[in-house]
C-alpha cells in the first residue's frame, strides 16, 4: 500500500509541476474540477446528464487551460524539454488527447449511423432524445478511455501504475479543489504563473 501511494504521490506531483504553471489553467481546472463533481454527484441519477456536462463543461474546461494558457516551450524550473515531459506522461499526452478528443468529436456520426447503438438504447424521435443518447455515448466513450490507458499501463509498466493513474484521474477533482481553490484570487491579483512552481518567475 504505501508503494502505490507514493506512486500516486509522484504522478500527481509530476502533473501539477510540469502541466499547472499558469494560474488561468489552475482556474479553469478549479471549473473542471467543480463540473466533475457535480457529474460525479449526477450519474447516480441521470448517467446521460452527468456525461453532458462531464464533457461539454469539465473536459472543455480543462483541455482550454492545457492548450492555450500553459507554457510549452521549454521548462527551465524542471529543467525539462516539452518533447520529454510529453515522452514520459503517464496518462494522456498532447497525442494522446488528440486521438481520444477526434473520437469524442466524431461520435455523434455514430448515432446518425446506428441510432440504436447496436441496440444498447432506444432511437431517439427528437433532438431531446439524441442528445440524451448521445450522452450515454459519451459516457461509455469516457469509460473506455479511462479502462484503455489503464489496461495500457499494466503492459507497458506495471499494475501498480495504471491502478495509481486510474485512481489518480477519478480522484482528480477532489484534488484539483484542494490545489487550486486559490487560484483566482491569485490572478485576480495579477500573478498569471504560479510562483510556488516557478519562483523566480518576474512580476
Amino acid at each position: 500500500m504505501s508503494s502505490f501511494l507514493e506512486t500516486l504521490r509522484v504522478q500527481r506531483w509530476d502533473d501539477h509541476r510540469y502541466y499547472h504553471h499558469s494560474r488561468i489553467n489552475q482556474c479553469l481546472h478549479l471549473i473542471s474540477a467543480l463540473s466533475f463533481l457535480s457529474a460525479y454527484v449526477l450519474v447516480f441519477k441521470d448517467p446521460a446528464l452527468a456525461a453532458l456536462v462531464g464533457w461539454l463543461v469539465a473536459m472543455t474546461t480543462r483541455q482550454i487551460g492545457h492548450l492555450f494558457f500553459e507554457p510549452r516551450g521549454y521548462d527551465e524550473v524542471n529543467q525539462a524539454t516539452d518533447e520529454y515531459k510529453e515522452a514520459i506522461k503517464v496518462g494522456y499526452n498532447i497525442r494522446r488527447k488528440i486521438v481520444l478528443l477526434t473520437i469524442w468529436a466524431l461520435s455523434p456520426l455514430i448515432l446518425l449511423v446506428d441510432p440504436t447503438l447496436l441496440r444498447s438504447i432506444q432511437p431517439a424521435t427528437t433532438v431531446t432524445g439524441f442528445v440524451r443518447n448521445l450522452g450515454y455515448l459519451w459516457l461509455a466513450i469516457g469509460i473506455g478511455g479511462l479502462l484503455f490507458r489503464t489496461l495500457h499501463l499494466f503492459f507497458i509498466r506495471d499494475l501498480r501504475t495504471g491502478l495509481a493513474w486510474a485512481t489518480k484521474i477519478l480522484t482528480d477533482p477532489f484534488h484539483d479543489v484542494k490545489l487550486y481553490h486559490r487560484a483566482p484570487a491569485y490572478l485576480l491579483h495579477g500573478e498569471l504563473i504560479d510562483r510556488s512552481i516557478v519562483p523566480d518567475y518576474p512580476h
